[in-house]
């Protein structure tokens, strides 16, 4: 009799579960609990008694990363040599060294593309309220300031899209959705810079610049770029430096692409004059001063954090895990890993 493949299933599954009851017909899928601790992790996956040392794939969320800390170079080292594939439930995966996991021949993949939407609908709303204020409006109606401070609470008069330019750091498949929400309200021009400029047909009407200029040029910069040890603080003193006085800035990607100890210093100074921010670099935790600053018109973190938007991501998460064990190979491999070789001699396991 065969033995079925073991799939191990890291984090809590909302919306998956009927998908996740049709991959338990042909894969054994086991859990870890809550209370799991890293080091408590890591001694299962080298225990030969513990099922965690036979595992084949990996299907993991964002939020498990408490159980497991981030997946380094000890955890690649650890993982069992049947381990095939990591199937991670967002775009962003960050919490993943990829290449200690590449070396091992190990796939990895994310969920591109159904983000977009979700992620782009929260980036829009957090640009229009930096834009015009609504944040600091929204702060004085609920201490009940109105009567005190007269018309908007005390706001200060916002700005309307007409005649800004909106500068787009990171033009992929976020970034396009993003522009096609704002071109109605009517801006003037859209620039963006990414590593190296796209075929005209794929620009959606933006001007491609170099870093600089997009820092120079723009009203809003907009950030869509993951995070990697190339774009950690790439939104530094110097960056922010070189932008507009009085920008806005807008980060739905993650928080770490901007050093927040600098962001805090121009939002003080009046330099950056407003920022949306889905994002931090610490999360959960916040600094007090974005806190306390009105200016700052924050979310903890909602960008996908919608019914159907979870529910398409949990289940093609389950259909990357499905693949790697019919096919050998995840549907949607990371970047980093689409040209390597090895790949192409993954078998199977189903």
């Amino acid at each position: 009799m065969s033995t079925k493949p073991i799939v191990l299933k890291l984090g809590n599954v909302m919306f998956g579960g009927e998908a996740w009851d049709n991959l338990a017909k042909i894969a054994d899928v086991i859990t870890i609990p809550n209370s799991t601790t890293r080091e408590q992790f890591i001694a299962g996956l080298k225990d030969p008694n513990n099922k965690l040392s036979k595992i084949q794939a990996i299907a993991r969320t964002y939020h498990s990363v408490v159980q497991t800390g981030r997946f380094d170079e000890e955890i690649a080292k650890a993982m069992p040599k049947s381990l095939i594939s990591i199937s991670h439930t967002g775009a962003g995966y960050d919490q993943i060294d990829v290449k200690y996991f590449q070396e091992r021949h190990i796939q990895v993949s994310n969920v591109p593309n159904l983000v977009n939407n979700a992620t782009a609908d929260t980036h829009v709303f957090l640009l229009l309220g930096a834009l015009r204020n609504y944040g600091i409006g929204h702060r004085g109606l609920i201490k009940g300031e109105w009567v005190a401070k007269g018309a908007a609470a005390g706001a200060p008069l916002g700005h309307d899209p007409v005649g800004k330019t909106v500068g787009v750091l990171g033009l992929g498949g976020i970034g396009h959705a993003v522009i096609d929400r704002l071109k109605p309200f009517g801006f003037e021009k859209f620039i963006y810079h990414n590593r190296r400029r796209l075929a005209p047909e794929l620009e959606n009407g933006c001007q491609y610049v170099s870093f600089e200029q997009l820092l120079e040029q723009s009203d809003v910069v907009s950030i869509n770029i993951p995070l990697n040890p190339k774009t950690r603080h790439l939104i530094n003193e110097e960056a922010i430096r070189k932008m507009k006085d009085g920008v806005v800035i807008v980060n739905t990607a993650r928080g770490a692409v901007i050093d927040e100890q600098a962001l805090i210093k121009a939002l003080q100074s009046g330099k950056v004059r407003s920022v949306g921010l889905d994002v931090f670099e610490n999360e959960p935790e916040v600094p007090k001063e974005l806190l306390d600053m009105s200016q700052v018109f924050g979310l903890p973190h909602m960008g996908t954090h919608c019914v159907e938007t979870r529910k398409s991501m949990e289940e093609f998460v389950v259909a990357n895990v499905k693949s790697a064990l019919q096919t050998g190979k995840v549907i949607s491999i990371v970047p980093e890993m689409k040209n390597d070789e090895w790949i192409n001699q993954c078998k199977p396991l189903v």
